[in-house]
């Protein structure tokens, strides 16, 4: 009896913590299913919910087109980066031209071959470190080693592939390439062709090309050619050598002319290399008649990446005789009228200190001989003695003739239809 009796005392104790265990089970149950509700809530809440979609999401096309989004901020003011190459007797020359198209905003590398003197080389790095400007803005870089330059041989691509390195290496900050000659000048203002390219993709190439070779592919492409400015400090001409070849099947030959401007992609594609392509097309023209005006049309027209970048244009004026030579017409006052009417950037090719320059300077680029073309860069200043904001751009008539060109450039037939074929 008694036994039973203190089985009994705890029986009642025991069972009121047994109900105690299961209130407070239960009512931790509900707060974690309560808290795990909450986050749940909270992370649907991020999403709109369905109606929300609907209203956002315009269900026809139309509707599209009307939503009116917000204006895009103005595209950055690009940079371009020039080669101006001169030989013998052409400082003068290329020091002019230097001067018509310079602007703080990009970068320069001017050469005069191994075959003009060292006195005049030497004269050019004097100029480039003298000139107030060019030494506070530090944007023009002489190649002091010159390099021996044949036109129609594999050297002068050699030489355009050396200040393109040269370039990639002094300056991340430009958009495009482009070469001159000494007997290249402008035709429009740098502040004009700076405006009109800003709305324009980074991507293009205005490069003239064909591949249609007519008489070029059995007096150019076929023979085998020496340039003894490959192995030579004096310049001669091209040395012909037999047997001849063989047009190449594994890729397609294009000619152009040998001015161009190429965007700064394909430059670091041609330079850095990282397809072989570019490799193979240069030992190709090593032995190739008038190369330059081969070499860049046929890798941009091989190559899948820059085939649809390639513009029909050299953005020069350019007057052949009839039938053609080797060189261009040389361009007079007689031919003003028609330079400016073509919209062209630039003029090949002029003699040294020609009347029409004084025209070009005096009509189109307000130019002071012996002064740089005047731009928003140096507003106020008559001479642009002094640097000043080189992003305050000036255009003027020249950027809509120019507009105008690469507007029709961009919708011709010959564009769109991506000649490179």
């Amino acid at each position: 009896m008694g036994s039973m009796n203190v089985e009994k005392k705890w029986v009642f104790p025991l069972v009121i913590s047994f109900l105690l265990c299961i209130f407070l089970l239960v009512t931790s149950l509900n707060m974690g299913l309560v808290s795990s509700l909450y986050q749940i809530n909270s992370i649907f809440s991020i999403f709109p919910p369905q109606n929300s979609l609907n209203n956002t999401i315009p269900p026809f096309a139309e509707d599209k087109v009307m939503h009116t989004p917000s204006p895009p901020s103005s595209p950055p003011i690009p940079r371009f980066a020039y080669l101006i190459s001169g030989s013998k007797g052409d400082l003068e020359k290329l020091w002019r031209t230097l001067q018509a198209v310079y602007h703080p905003l990009n970068q320069y590398v001017v050469h005069l071959d191994l075959e003009s003197p060292a006195k005049e080389r030497l004269e050019l790095a004097s100029r480039v470190d003298e000139e107030p400007i060019l030494a506070k803005v530090g944007n023009v870089h002489v190649i002091t080693k010159a390099n021996m330059v044949t036109y129609r041989g594999p050297t002068m691509v050699a030489n355009t592939l050396h200040a393109c390195a040269i370039l990639l290496k002094r300056s991340k900050d430009w958009d495009w390439f482009i070469n001159l000659s000494a007997s290249d000048y402008p035709l429009v203002t740098q502040d004009d062709i700076l405006y009109t390219f800003s709305d324009l993709k980074r991507e293009l190439n205005f490069i003239e090309h064909t591949s249609r070779l007519g008489w070029k592919e059995n007096q150019r492409a076929m023979p085998l050619i020496i340039d003894p400015g490959l192995y030579q400090s004096t310049k001669q001409d091209i040395k012909w050598v037999t047997p001849r070849r063989t047009l190449p099947t594994a890729f397609r030959l294009f000619t152009g002319s040998a001015w161009m401007i190429l965007s700064r992609s394909f430059v670091e594609y041609v330079i850095w290399g990282w397809d072989n392509l570019p490799r193979v097309l240069l030992m190709y023209y090593t032995n190739f008649v008038s190369s330059p005006e081969g070499y860049f049309q046929t890798v941009i027209c091989n190559a899948p990446e820059f085939v649809h970048t390639a513009v029909n244009s050299d953005m020069h004026y350019i007057s052949w005789d009839n039938p053609p030579k080797q060189h261009p017409h040389t361009l007079s006052v007689n031919d003003t009228a028609k330079m400016i009417s073509s919209g062209a950037a630039f003029g090949r090719k002029f003699r040294q200190d020609d009347p029409v320059l004084d025209v070009i300077d005096e009509n189109l680029l307000s130019r002071k001989n012996g002064s740089f073309t005047p731009g928003g860069w140096c507003a106020g200043e008559p001479h642009c003695s002094k640097v000043g904001n080189p992003t305050n751009l000036k255009p003027g008539p020249g950027s809509q003739r120019l507009r105008r060109l690469i507007r029709r450039l961009l919708v011709s037939s010959q564009y769109r239809e991506n000649q490179c074929k």
